[in-house]
């Protein structure tokens, strides 16, 4: 069963699709449910819910927001947008957000069971909870140093990046900041920074909409034939596996 948490500032809506769908016919179960992203985030952390259900505006932090700040966290738990606004300036940043889907409200049941397979199917074909348990350490350092290595990863994770520049600009030297991300995370910057793209390319891999070596690039992978490499030494199967079984 698919573990969901659902997030809406709508109290009538939001106990409608707690109580009211058959999540058990989908294969699924509703976990808990919070009002806004504040309230939700820190449940999110701690249930760890297979899917997210949000809506988009809410009263205190929105559903992109939330999105935001647990992709920065490096949690990639699968989230699908509800929303009554059709903006594609929405789509697009969900998109980038790596969002499963959005849907449109009032949303049928039927969509809701249609985005739960696919969620579904996608979750067998490439496990990538190890890196967010790695990951996480980096997101939830208190050393400001390994926070902005971080930042630095989330946000520039499809440019070329090191850890020179990360030290450069935080105005400390190199072995200072290398010292502390091992001590941190246990990894030097170049794997967490390896382990990040790897953890985007499932998600594009699972969307089946580009190609592979379109998938490498968006990811950050400027030679695909590394890509492979590493994609087979991290998670045990090739990137053409994890993308056949998300079709098949």
């Amino acid at each position: 069963m698919l573990r969901v948490f659902i997030v809406e500032d709508e109290e009538i809506i939001r106990r409608g699709l707690v109580e009211t769908l058959n999540w058990e016919d989908m294969g699924a179960e509703v976990i808990g449910d919070a009002a806004d992203g504040d309230e939700a985030l820190p449940l999110i952390r701690e249930m760890a819910p297979d899917v997210v259900l949000t809506d988009i505006k809410m009263q205190r932090m929105d559903g992109l927001t939330m999105l935001r700040t647990l992709r920065q966290e490096g949690n990639m738990t699968p989230v699908v947008l509800l929303t009554s606004y059709a903006d594609f300036s929405y789509v697009r940043e969900a998109l980038r957000l790596q969002a499963v889907d959005y849907l449109l409200k009032p949303v049928e049941e039927e969509e809701i069971s249609k985005v739960l397979q696919k969620i579904g199917s996608a979750a067998v074909t490439a496990d990538d909870r190890p890196f967010a348990q790695e990951l996480a350490k980096a997101s939830q350092s208190k050393n400001p140093y390994v926070l902005a290595a971080w930042q630095a990863i989330v946000n520039n994770y499809q440019q070329h990046l090191s850890l020179e520049q990360v030290a450069e600009q935080q105005g400390v030297s190199l072995s200072y900041i290398s010292r502390k991300l091992k001590e941190d995370t246990g990894n030097t910057f170049g794997t967490l920074l390896t382990m990040y793209r790897l953890q985007q390319a499932v998600r594009l891999l699972q969307a089946g909409t580009w190609r592979m070596y379109e998938v490498a690039e968006q990811a950050g992978f400027s030679d695909y034939k590394n890509f492979c490499q590493l994609f087979k030494r991290y998670l045990g199967k090739t990137p053409r596996a994890v993308m056949q079984d998300s079709i098949s």
